[in-house]
């Protein structure tokens, strides 16, 4: 893959119209590429595996993430058809072993966290069920339809898939009783593991689907997950759209419709808070029995995510009033020091900033000001390594979490490319 990225650092017009601002450019260089420089193997068998970085599995989430900012420039380019055409093969192929795990081993050799009492399979590296593992797939395989036009990911294991992934988010919208997956981890900390023996917290049928872990891999305080819940509502219309303009299956798009109907009805009815400071809201996590727990995380999906994964625009009024709840302190992860504030997680010490929310919050922002302040506080966040952490402290960025973290270096690379496509060049001058 070198060979390829040299030849493609060469003609890359985005590190041109960076000039004005050498240390971006080498950031961009730097996160752009980082997936195919150290994270991607293409197989023998036509897939690819696309692992996470210093761990060496690959999750579903950050397998797709870490290649979306690609999707732009694979129209022309066999090669990156290739990785990605490979790496939903191997994504379908992984959800088929077991719907419920999140992270997977390149072969089935029993490596990962086998201590747990779960359901056990030697290809699965961790089986903390997330909907967002089954979301991200999706988006990957028709965003890439959309850029491309290419439809070889929509065969018979798209379909089946698909199918499975419904079969699963319908049984989970009753966990307790139609459910038979449970997790528990008895050698770490509280967060990696669900109470009541491996169930987790009551829930009450509102008609979202039922989570057991978040974005981040910590445990769900309540087991409604509203960004999650929302990801699957915009997956679901991709389902339906995929199924009427690819498979003429009219089935499949009447069942993703009712489904991702059923849940989003669930979203509204349960999943916003009245703030008594900033309005109405939406809840990170409810139970459907008036329990709501207000914050946000860094992982995405979030509620700063919300435009991003294309539930609602970013003007919506319920939007903006969570985007000022989460940027603010009323968040109990967000934090601000000396040298940068923003949104955290749990997942992480008390004080860590993430780089992934910062991009995720340019990314979200039509203020130019905003994304020029965003951009100065991630480029100086790198503790001179030239690459994004997992998260790093607001007062010292030289004290940081996860010096490979591939995933944060590929949205940041998104990033840099949409503000250059948008012809928003003048946020990279020197006055910068």
């Amino acid at each position: 893959m070198n060979v390829f990225v040299d030849e493609m650092t060469k003609n890359d017009p985005v590190i041109a119209e960076l000039e004005q601002w050498p240390q971006m450019a080498k950031f961009y260089r730097n996160c752009f590429y980082n997936t195919l420089e150290t994270t991607t193997e293409l197989l023998d068998d036509g897939t690819a595996f696309v692992f996470t970085g210093d761990i060496p599995a690959m999750w579903l989430r950050d397998s797709s993430a870490q290649v979306r900012h690609y999707i732009p420039l694979s129209a022309g380019d066999a090669r990156y058809q290739r990785m990605i055409e490979g790496l939903i093969r191997r994504q379908l192929a992984y959800i088929q072993i077991d719907p419920y795990a999140n992270a997977f081993n390149k072969e089935p050799n029993n490596q990962g966290h086998k201590g747990d009492l779960t359901e056990s399979n030697p290809w699965v590296w961790e089986r903390k069920y997330e909907i967002d593992s089954l979301c991200y797939p999706i988006q990957l395989s028709y965003l890439y339809w959309k850029a491309t036009g290419r439809t070889e990911q929509f065969d018979e294991a798209f379909k089946k898939t698909a199918y499975a992934i419904m079969e699963l988010w319908t049984a989970e919208q009753n966990h307790t009783e139609h459910s038979s997956y449970s997790f528990q981890r008895l050698n770490g900390p509280a967060s990696d593991t669900l109470p009541n023996d491996g169930q987790g917290t009551p829930a009450s049928y509102t008609g979202m689907t039922w989570s057991a872990f978040r974005p981040s891999d910590d445990a769900c305080k309540y087991h409604y997950l509203i960004p999650s819940n929302m990801f699957a509502v915009v997956v679901l219309k991709y389902v339906a759209e995929i199924a009427r303009m690819i498979y003429q299956d009219d089935e499949l798009e009447k069942a993703a419709r009712k489904l991702g109907g059923v849940i989003d009805e669930g979203i509204q009815a349960f999943g916003i808070f009245k703030h008594h400071q900033f309005g109405d809201i939406y809840a990170y996590e409810t139970d459907g029995l008036g329990s709501y727990n207000l914050m946000d995380d860094a992982n995405v999906p979030s509620l700063l995510s919300i435009p991003y994964i294309g539930y609602v625009s970013a003007d919506d009024p319920v939007y903006q009033n969570t985007r000022r709840f989460i940027l603010s302190r009323e968040n109990p992860y967000y934090f601000e020091g000396k040298a940068a504030k923003g949104i955290g997680s749990p997942h992480t010490p008390s004080g860590y900033i993430w780089p992934i929310s910062l991009t995720m919050q340019a990314l979200t922002s039509g203020n130019d000001e905003e994304i020029r302040e965003l951009l100065k506080t991630i480029v100086a966040s790198d503790a001179g390594t030239g690459f994004m952490h997992e998260g790093f402290h607001a007062d010292d960025p030289a004290q940081y979490t996860r010096p490979w973290f591939a995933w944060a270096n590929s949205l940041f690379g998104e990033l840099i490319y949409k503000l250059v496509e948008e012809k928003k060049q003048h946020l990279f001058h020197s006055e910068a």
